[in-house]
């Protein structure tokens, strides 16, 4: 894939925005599902069930061209360009738009608002 543009980034965040409220949501009842005995959400059957449903959303956020960085939170980084330099757009789970990037080699710890 290739790089994204703010506005592309910003388009395809908006398109994948369901896709990754469901992770979260999913995640939630992996978490449960997983944690010990059958609880109100079901057993082994409901948990697979669930993990296979998140695989298939997670597939889709890496097939956009977006890259999933961490699930708890979710993290996504968009590949772009800003001013002759390798950054990443970066969306942190509760951001409400896509307004933050980070060089490439710094990572999230690098993470700056968007000019």
């Amino acid at each position: 894939m290739g790089l994204f543009t703010v506005s592309e980034a910003r388009d395809e965040l908006k398109r994948l925005r369901p896709v990754l409220e469901e992770i979260v949501t999913l995640r939630a009842d992996a978490a449960e599902l997983g944690a010990g005995p059958p609880t109100t959400l079901g057993g082994l059957p409901e948990f697979k069930a669930v993990t296979a449903r998140l695989d298939e959303l997670l597939t889709q956020v890496q097939q956009s061209g977006a890259l999933l960085k961490s699930l708890a939170p979710l993290l996504v980084d968009f590949p772009s360009d800003l001013d002759g330099a390798e950054v990443d757009l970066c969306w942190l789970e509760g951001d409400k738009s896509l307004d933050w990037y980070h060089r490439s080699d710094l990572g999230f710890a690098g993470r700056r608002r968007l000019p």
